[in-house]
């Protein structure tokens, strides 16, 4: 509960700084407190914590992920100021939106009662929403906050529902009595229908098919550093909430579950690598990648019991990856109409080191050793044959294979064609960014046991 208070408490920080003219110190303030608040959730600050009568619950699930998404969260607010160079006066709005989101984050995989989680994805999600139409002057930035408001609200509805009918079943928002009236034999049968109806809003919210349609055009629309938000910071807390649901409802749902699972999997994992490679504004293209990853990110929901470290260790591989990548997109496309693939011909000439990191980045997403999205695969993959799910290991290893087609799209322009404007100077922080997360990427994919051990 501490850490909520303190991210909570640091955004209130923020908009009390722009008061007294401190604008320049408040993204220093920030990622200082953010740092802070990072080592003292890892040594155990919220131990003796009062959950609130299980409202909140700092398990090491909690704990771990929390501290990914502090990581993630002081990328993106680094690269806030130069992202939004002109609207400097509104610095503190945007990077206090960001620790907003970051609390409900927090919440959504601290969450001991059910009151919570609603309470935490409706944070998270209003501040997407906000930034999502952020550029108000921006007709793409308009039509994707009102769209991914829309369908935002269509998964909450469902997720609300779901609730209710589980509440109806169990009498609780309580998880411990909800997981256990869900492994009694006569628990009544909306509770499996509030459990379906759960599962779909937040399949909404992971981008997982046919659930996705939303999310290329927002994507799209949006501006370029809430899109790196979305598909990162966002992205991995949904699958991580979800993991943690299903881990506390699963104990009885009949086995046609695991067919449901592995369906949506194969799906996600088809539809957002073959329509990527057809792709040529690149924010679509990952986009569609990110649905990808979502495919696979399902899969261990179907052993939720053992693969809380192959999730851990896969949201972080992929969100270091994609920061990194977003870094460098958001240096090449600042200033542009678009963000096509033709504004990265020639990258490798006139910006050697951003060219050879989003290089880094795509190799791994496509899972090429020695970056940690290979490895991520590789235990995943291994997990999955333990359970017996062959056939889906035989569709995920063709959907890696196939999405190296459009990544190997962007590395090609970056190296063998003509660039298209002169070289301009890279800002500090871009580099740093970059660097630093790709760093971070390749250092767990040479130590994967740091993360997958934490939780044995």
């Amino acid at each position: 509960m501490y850490t909520l208070i303190a991210i909570a408490a640091l955004g209130v920080l923020c908009l009390i700084a722009e008061i007294f003219n401190g604008r320049k110190a408040i993204v220093p303030i920030t990622i200082v407190g953010l740092l802070a608040i990072l080592g003292l959730t890892a040594t155990g600050f919220n131990d003796s914590a009062d959950t609130y009568n299980n409202m909140i619950v700092f398990d090491k699930f909690a704990t771990t992920f929390s501290c990914l998404f502090m990581i993630l969260t002081i990328f993106l607010v680094a690269l806030t100021p130069s992202f939004h160079a002109k609207q400097l006066h509104k610095i503190s709005d945007f990077v206090s939106i960001k620790l907003f989101l970051l609390t409900g984050a927090v919440a959504m995989v601290s969450f001991g009662n059910l009151s919570m989680f609603f309470l935490g994805i409706e944070i998270l999600s209003i501040a997407l929403y906000v930034l999502a139409a952020s550029d108000r002057l921006s007709l793409k930035s308009n039509e994707a906050g009102m769209k991914y408001f829309l369908m935002g609200a269509f998964a909450s509805g469902f997720i609300l529902f779901g609730i209710a009918l589980i509440y109806g079943a169990t009498g609780s928002f309580d998880m411990a009595t909800i997981t256990e009236a869900g492994s009694s034999a006569d628990v009544e049968d909306w509770f499996y229908i509030g459990a379906i109806l759960l599962s779909i809003g937040m399949l909404f919210k992971v981008a997982a098919a046919p659930f996705h349609f939303w999310a290329p055009d927002v994507y799209e629309g949006s501006p370029a550093l809430t899109t790196a938000l979305m598909s990162t910071l966002a992205k991995v807390v949904a699958m991580a909430a979800f993991f943690k649901l299903v881990g506390a409802m699963n104990v009885n749902l009949p086995s046609s579950s695991s067919t449901v699972i592995i369906v949506i999997s194969i799906l996600s994992m088809s539809i957002g690598n073959i329509m990527a490679l057809k792709q040529t504004n690149v924010k679509r293209m990952l986009a569609f990648s990110g649905i990808s990853h979502a495919g696979f990110m399902l899969m261990t929901l179907l052993a939720v019991t053992t693969s809380a470290g192959v999730l851990l260790y896969y949201t972080s591989a992929y969100a270091f990856a994609g920061i990194a990548a977003f870094a460098v997109v958001l240096y090449v496309t600042k200033d542009k109409d678009n963000e096509d693939i033709f504004n990265f011909n020639g990258l490798g000439k006139t910006s050697p080191l951003l060219a050879g990191i989003l290089t880094c980045s795509l190799l791994s997403m496509a899972g090429i050793p020695i970056f940690s999205g290979f490895f991520a695969k590789v235990f995943l993959f291994g997990q999955m044959l333990n359970s017996g799910h062959l056939v889906l290991v035989i569709f995920a290893v063709v959907n890696s294979i196939i999405s190296v087609g459009y990544y190997f799209k962007l590395i090609l322009a970056m190296y063998t064609k003509d660039a298209t404007e002169e070289a301009r100077p890279v800002p500090f922080v871009y580099h740093a960014v970059a660097t630093l997360a790709i760093a971070l990427n390749i250092a767990i994919g040479l130590y994967p046991s740091f993360l997958l051990d934490l939780f044995n």
